[in-house]
């Protein structure tokens, strides 16, 4: 029932000399070094790199499927036309432009590609990519929800059916709210504009329902106000409780949305 996957290991070596059309599938690097190296079509499929040093090299067309690189440095080096898909990263100096070459194509595999780069630049404290990967992971999870439920492709057919295709819409709209609110975690921007929203509301309700409607100057008091009112400094006699309690719920959420973008900011530092 179980047999031996054949990966050979390879430890401590060194390539001194470009490599062309070569194939390392399966293989388990250790400690691996090279240094302006040049890498043409070369197939790493399936291959474990550890603590590897390869630095200001370049890979051309290589083929990394299914690769994981652990505590690893590859800074300085480029990787042009090359394919990552299931490749995952841990505690590996790269620099953040493999995010704008090596992000494969179906959206499910870019965000899982962007994921795991974004963890692994949280693991060593590079907040700027972590930053671009979370970006890119972000808009990949929304056009992976908007295809599972929308798109004709058989992929996507085949795989959600039925209540599968209704709960992922639920999700994608679910995505889609966030996404406007807070910007699903990332946007001080989107929070602070759902802040005025809820304060262009407030200002609605009290001049048609607490004011004369038909005055600009009822708008413009109302509108004077509505800070006071969302942050509970304020609560006119003539508002009903329910209303209150729903300002306070709203103010509750939205201050958690701004205390949680806080507090990843600083957990990314």
């Amino acid at each position: 029932m179980i047999q031996d996957s054949g990966r050979e290991k390879l430890s401590d070596k060194k390539f001194d000399s470009p490599v062309n059309k070569e194939k390392f599938i399966n293989k388990l690097f250790e400690r691996l070094v090279a240094l302006k190296v040049e890498f043409k079509n070369v197939d790493f499929r399936y291959c474990i790199f550890d603590a590897v040093y390869i630095r200001n090299c370049i890979f051309e067309d290589c083929d990394f499927t299914g690769c994981r690189f652990v505590n690893c440095n590859l800074a300085g080096s480029s990787f042009n036309g090359c394919k990552f898909d299931y490749a995952t990263f841990d505690k590996t100096h790269i620099d953040n432009d493999i995010l704008d070459v090596g992000c494969p194509g179906p959206e499910n595999l870019k965000l899982k590609f962007a994921r795991s780069l974004r963890l692994n630049y949280q693991q060593i404290g590079d907040a700027k990519s972590a930053n671009k990967a979370i970006n890119i992971e972000l808009q990949a999870t929304e056009d992976h929800l908007h295809k599972a439920w929308k798109s004709k492709e058989s992929y996507y057919r085949k795989k959600y059916k039925g209540i599968n295709r209704l709960k992922v819409f639920g999700e994608w709209v679910e995505f889609k709210l966030l996404d406007l609110i807070w910007g699903n975690g990332e946007s001080t921007w989107k929070l602070c504009r759902a802040v005025l929203m809820v304060l262009l509301i407030i200002t609605g309700v009290h001049a048609i329902g607490f004011g004369d409607p038909t005055l600009v100057k009822s708008y413009f008091e109302a509108l004077l106000i509505s800070p006071q009112v969302f942050l509970g400094i304020l609560e006119p006699s003539a508002y009903p409780k329910l209303y209150l309690t729903a300002i306070l719920l709203v103010r509750l959420i939205m201050f958690g949305f701004f205390m949680s973008i806080i507090i990843k900011r600083f957990n990314r530092r």
